[in-house]
């Protein structure tokens, strides 16, 4: 069931307007990818399209399968999407709302999990410290503290593309690294994690790709070095930025 990404002319129109023209981009299963570019670039678009969330033109594909073609379960079977806001309005328990993750997989009621689920939504909520609040109502927690429990549901899935929109928003500099470093850990065990990001640094830092929108069109590709190139940053942010390295890993600092 595992297999690459493939978008091919992928195009999106909202209330009339272009907001994605023909993005093409292969992307491998045991990547972290950070999507990054100024407000308004098509970064949520993209994400949106690939779920099959708002119209568009053009394919996206899983290996041969053209996601176009397949059931909404079992897309949700193949793509666990994080949206952003992670807006919750009943006070079920955090666990619950993790357990949500399981829905596709044909778990319905959360107080009939089998074994299967339970250890995955154990390991979810294990991974993203939310354990501690797990029989609390979600409406009870923080901003932060919901943005968790709503990763660990993406989690949860098992699916192996994970697409999240901006997943450290709201989270305090902690959290921020924790969660950075538990996609990457999910890229290294075989996902194919795709991450909006407005944060440079953590792009820079954790991504095995970084993909570059600007104005709806792909501004660039490649590694990190590549992609955040002090001559990209100044064309498609309008900024200097401050290029270095600490413990091995490469720092990137927006200045000017």
């Amino acid at each position: 069931m595992s297999a690459d990404l493939h978008i091919r002319d992928l195009s999106v129109r909202l209330g009339g307007r272009l907001v994605l023209s023909e993005v093409s981009l292969d992307l491998s299963l045991g990547r972290f990818v950070a999507v990054v570019g100024p407000n308004g670039a098509g970064k949520t678009s993209l994400l949106r399209a690939i779920v099959g969330l708002v119209p568009h033109g053009g394919r996206v594909a899983l290996g041969a399968d053209d996601l176009a073609g397949l059931s909404a379960r079992e897309r949700a079977r193949r793509i666990a999407y994080l949206p952003q806001g992670h807006e919750v309005h009943w006070p079920l328990p955090a666990r619950d709302i993790v357990a949500l993750g399981r829905f596709p997989h044909g778990a319905a009621d959360p107080d009939r999990l089998g074994p299967s689920d339970l250890e995955m939504i154990a390991e979810a909520m294990r991974v993203t410290e939310t354990v501690a609040f797990a029989d609390r109502p979600v409406t009870s927690l923080s901003g932060g503290e919901r943005a968790r429990v709503a990763l660990a549901r993406v989690f949860a899935a098992g699916a192996p593309v994970i697409l999240a929109d901006e997943p450290t928003a709201a989270l305090d500099p902690r959290h921020q690294i924790d969660v950075m470093s538990a996609l990457r850990a999910r890229a290294r065990s075989g996902a194919l994690v795709v991450a909006v990001t407005h944060d440079l640094g953590l792009a820079a830092r954790y991504a095995d790709t970084v993909v570059l929108l600007q104005g709806g069109r792909l501004a660039g590709s490649g590694p990190p070095a590549e992609a955040l190139a002090p001559d990209l940053l100044r064309r498609v942010f309008g900024i200097e930025a401050f290029l270095g390295e600490y413990q091995g890993a490469p720092v990137l600092v927006p200045w000017s």
